[in-house]
């Protein structure tokens, strides 16, 4: 069990770092060792899930030397180890991803993750199968562990639902771009941000992508990138910067630039930035980092929002919105019930325990203010995002514990470490 998660003390400016982008950083992992040509990617504290990439990709066979300030990857267009036994652990961006490239690029692997991981669908499959993969499961269908062979994957047009997960469109935007290029075509309700996010990075390395409603063309890579900026983890920033609203505090987090606010960034969590803005968190620039001043804050509205865009922050607004002067109904959850855990389940237990008033109706959650918040045990589903999500109710309240805070190991390994150091 976790130890009790204080209160913040009194004063003073939080100022703290997060890693990088895991989102950015293995998108540009794949795209940079399957070109050719070596390219540097300047990137900061990297998480579990980046490095889950990473040794996928050395057992491939590449070459990527890690530095102080980024990794310098050699890569090859020519996969150097066709034949490979590859753990995608539970990083939902390595197993969507590589799976689908490598099932363009071809040849003979055996895949395996994480339990976590197998629990999650894999409805990228049945379209790699479609498309001339042969996809052999060694438990249960349509998820890990499972065997594939594939001779390549050429040009083609390839339809994926993105109700469940819009990954699966960006690993066949990734793996098109990364061989003879496509059509994919979109069904289902899609998340936008990260499929925006796909696009302007095949463009960024040498490829081009269009799209046009629900379909989205891709054209190869064709150019070498010598090097490629890698943003820090908004994600987890937005985190700390609840906390200018949460304590009315001044925060600050090294690395993400004032920018963002103006376009300047691939994230879609920028969205919960603005939530923050209209509940008066003012936003202004330190030496180039953005900083967040709620110290002005007395008191806020709850949040009337369809999260869709921003979903990793809707266990953030369901912290906050105990604390908030009227309900709360965060809508476009549905999705959320398959992702590292059932989030609705957990963010419905967990408020539950903590005598919080809410109700789950079709796709939205109903939060009632309840400020006199009890403390208690957090279960976090070995889910990241419950986990540093609740946690900020603690840094309110005192007295809360987490069954498991290893989990955040998975995108930051030194939350807790950080968050230790502010109480």
């Amino acid at each position: 069990m976790h130890d009790p998660i204080k209160k913040l003390c009194e004063g003073g400016k939080i100022a703290v770092r997060v890693p990088a982008s895991k989102s950015i950083l293995n998108r540009a992992l794949l795209l940079a060792a399957f070109s050719d040509g070596d390219t540097f990617l300047n990137a900061g504290p990297l998480c579990d899930d980046t490095q889950t990439m990473v040794r996928c990709l050395m057992q491939l066979g590449y070459d990527i030397e890690q530095t102080a300030e980024g990794f310098l990857i050699h890569g090859n267009r020519a996969i150097p180890n066709r034949h490979a036994d590859l753990d995608v652990g539970s990083a939902g961006t390595v197993a969507r991803f590589l799976t689908a490239t490598l099932a363009f690029l071809g040849g003979d692997y055996r895949f395996f993750a994480s339990e976590q991981m197998m629990r999650r669908p894999m409805d990228v499959l049945p379209v790699l199968a479609g498309a001339g993969a042969d996809i052999r499961f060694l438990g249960e269908k349509e998820t890990f562990p499972f065997s594939m062979y594939s001779e390549g994957i050429g040009r083609g047009k390839f339809c994926v639902d993105t109700s469940v997960s819009s990954q699966f469109a960006s690993g066949l935007m990734l793996g098109a771009a990364l061989s003879a290029g496509g059509e994919i075509l979109l069904t289902g309700e899609s998340r936008k941000s990260y499929p925006e996010m796909t696009i302007r990075m095949i463009d960024c390395f040498g490829g081009k992508a269009y799209r046009a409603g629900d379909r989205i063309e891709i054209s190869p890579i064709a150019a070498e990138t010598a090097s490629y900026f890698v943003e820090a983890d908004l994600s987890s920033a937005c985190y700390f910067y609840a906390l200018a609203l949460l304590l009315k505090k001044i925060v600050v987090v090294n690395g993400v630039p004032a920018s963002v606010l103006t376009g300047g960034t691939l994230q879609g969590d920028v969205r919960f930035l603005e939530v923050l803005r209209q509940r008066g968190v003012r936003f202004s620039e330190q030496d180039g980092d953005l900083v967040a001043d709620g110290s002005q804050v007395t008191h806020y509205p709850g949040f009337r929002l369809d999260v869709r865009e921003f979903a990793d922050q809707a266990i953030t607004l369901a912290a906050l919105a105990p604390f908030a002067d009227d309900t709360t109904t965060l809508s476009g959850i549905s999705h959320l019930r398959s992702q590292e855990c059932d989030r609705v389940e957990a963010i419905v237990h967990n408020l539950t325990a903590l005598g919080v008033p809410c109700l789950v109706r079709g796709d939205a959650i109903t939060i009632e203010p309840h400020p006199g918040v009890k403390g208690g045990l957090i279960q976090t589903y070995g889910d990241h995002r419950v986990a540093m999500g609740f946690s900020l109710i603690g840094t309110r309240t005192g007295n809360l514990f987490l069954d498991d805070a290893s989990c955040c190991r998975k995108t930051f390994g030194a939350f807790f470490d950080i968050l230790s150091k502010l109480s």
